[in-house]
């Protein structure tokens, strides 16, 4: 891994700003959907010049919180924060592009993110309430004024709190990742094995959270149907599974819709 010098310090930064401006999307404005880590992520990986660390980012996060919504008092996990932070700690520390092993640990790396991330909405969340309750209070021309000065601070602050987590996220993942060059080879087997198989908890999370039973005909006639025609054709095994995935999917969304 490279030393932190003022080119890599930059970048941290620039990072951050753009996490900053992107993670508004997520609740504050926007909502144009670009937070999502299967977008954000790749895009970070392009600037950082390692679009395959972000797309394997991107797609594993978005598999496995594409269903956490904010809605009501529920607070999710930042996904915007955690998916362009894993994708910067992954390009950062391997600039020629990262392999499969610290592609795996930079998103081990999310785990310990996520209660971070949740406590840091929910601060701001409560701080942007007595905003709202100082409009309230208002009245005419008065109010107008408070209103878009609420406005503006919240927007600030959801923007200085990705910018900040991302500034502390980044350097702490780059300093893991130089300890993780250090230890025996079997965990940087372990990393690369767990990046091929991440992509199947999400698949299994979204599975749950669609309520699918453990024996749905409709997710068997997908995974069934799509096997026999790629076998058909002839298909390689990588082509089998992701269409035998796809028609799994799609039979669990169509159960679901008819439930």
């Amino acid at each position: 891994m490279p030393a932190l010098n003022g080119h890599m310090i930059l970048s941290i930064l620039g990072v951050a700003v753009l996490c900053g401006i992107i993670g508004l999307d997520r609740t504050a404005a926007g909502q144009f959907m670009v937070s999502q880590p299967i977008v954000a992520a790749p895009f970070t990986g392009w600037l950082l010049g390692d679009v395959t660390a972000g797309a394997v980012v991107g797609v594993t996060l978005e598999l496995l919180w594409v269903l956490d919504l904010p809605v009501g008092s529920f607070v999710p996990a930042d996904a915007t924060v955690c998916s362009i932070s894993a994708t910067a700690i992954a390009a950062l520390a391997a600039p020629g592009g990262a392999d499969s092993s610290v592609i795996g640990f930079s998103l081990l790396l999310t785990v310990p993110m996520v209660p971070v991330t949740m406590r840091a909405d929910s601060m701001v969340r409560s701080a942007n309430s007595y905003l709202v309750d100082a409009v309230l209070n208002a009245s005419g021309v008065e109010m107008e004024t408070l209103l878009s000065r609420a406005q503006k601070r919240g927007l600030l602050r959801f923007f200085i709190k990705s910018v900040a987590l991302c500034c502390v996220f980044i350097p702490l993942g780059l300093a893991a990742v130089l300890v993780f060059r250090h230890l025996p080879g079997f965990v940087p087997a372990a990393m690369s094995s767990f990046v091929k198989l991440a992509p199947l908890i999400g698949v299994a999370s979204i599975a749950r959270k669609l309520s699918i039973l453990t024996v749905d005909r409709m997710v068997i006639a997908g995974f069934a149907v799509a096997i026999c025609l790629s076998l058909l054709v002839h298909a390689q095994a990588p082509v089998v599974l992701l269409f035998a995935a796809v028609a799994g999917w799609i039979g669990a969304v169509y159960r679901e819709r008819r439930t």
